[in-house]
């Protein structure tokens, strides 16, 4: 059985964009300059949902790890709140970059990007953007708006039109926005309504804490619109498609079409849906195979070598 690392994490922010983000740095402990992977979460998720259950592994396995809110949620800065804008996470996907790249006490040269579902499609973007990188994980990945607009559902998608005009008034007139749900029961208006989507986010809550499920309704069309799988074919490093073949918001036969254009593109695929990738056996067999793709293309160095 391999050996497990102690670690250290630590509180963190960084600048992004008019405001901040905050994070986690987790630090494998007799470690020095150790590579290190960089973690964003799905739609309207926060860190604390799960993110952190992966970076432990990583870090347990030399690799140190940055999980991070992006801005207007959770922890993070930002106004208006629940405001999910593509651009701006993408900023701040190249803000954590940046604030990485400036440390000391990991290897800069050494740098991966991981993704789970809306992240994940984000990761894709995010390695098409930045050749430097050795490694990326796309999780479960959001790769194709339409595709995932048809699996909502035609009913759906048309009852959130109100909602969506109301927002977009609100936004002209500068007024708080209107919200719509990310995760609801079947047939609801919601940016997700599949059977497991609701029970699903509701499970990656910790036990005391919050979740607000909602997001401003202006990003409906952004969404639709956002096809980050097509970057797929211009990622140019090593990229693992951790792909769930039952999934139920993110389909998985588009995915594996767009993983097939990669370079070096690796695909693993799990009887477990959408939402099992956090937890159970499902979130260890992940954590296996990513810890595994990890540390073969960053090389992390064991405690007593680096010492």
């Amino acid at each position: 059985m391999t050996t497990r690392l102690p670690f250290v994490r630590h509180d963190v922010s960084f600048p992004s964009g008019d405001s901040s983000c905050a994070g986690w740095l987790y630090l494998p402990s007799g470690v020095a300059s150790p590579p290190v992977v960089i973690l964003g979460h799905g739609l309207g998720a926060t860190r604390d949902m799960r993110l952190d259950a992966f970076a432990e592994r990583f870090a347990q396995a030399g690799i140190a790890a940055l999980a991070f809110t992006y801005r207007h949620f959770g922890d993070s800065g930002g106004h208006p709140r629940q405001l999910l804008s593509i651009k701006r996470q993408l900023t701040d996907w190249d803000s954590a970059l940046d604030w990485v790249k400036a440390r000391r006490d990991v290897d800069r040269s050494r740098i991966a990007v991981w993704g789970s579902s809306f992240g994940g499609g984000h990761a894709i973007t995010v390695a098409s953007r930045h050749p430097e990188l050795c490694a990326a994980v796309a999780q479960c990945p959001f790769t194709d708006g339409l595709a995932s607009a048809l699996a909502l559902g035609p009913v759906a998608s048309l009852r959130m039109t109100p909602v969506l005009a109301r927002d977009l008034a609100a936004r002209i007139r500068g007024k708080a926005p209107v919200m719509v749900p990310i995760a609801a029961s079947p047939g609801s208006p919601a940016l997700m309504n599949a059977a497991d989507a609701l029970p699903g986010y509701q499970a990656l809550v910790p036990k005391g804490k919050t979740f607000r499920n909602e997001v401003a309704a202006r990003v409906i069309p952004t969404i639709a619109a956002y096809r980050p799988g097509r970057a797929a074919k211009k990622v140019v490093m090593p990229i693992l498609f951790c792909v769930s073949d039952t999934d139920s918001v993110t389909p998985p036969a588009q995915t594996l079409r767009y993983a097939r254009t990669a370079p070096h593109g690796e695909v693993k695929r799990y009887a477990a849906g959408h939402f099992d990738f956090y937890t159970g056996e499902t979130f260890e067999a992940l954590a296996r195979d990513q810890v595994e793709f990890l540390t073969r293309h960053l090389a992390p160095l064991p405690a007593s070598s680096a010492s």
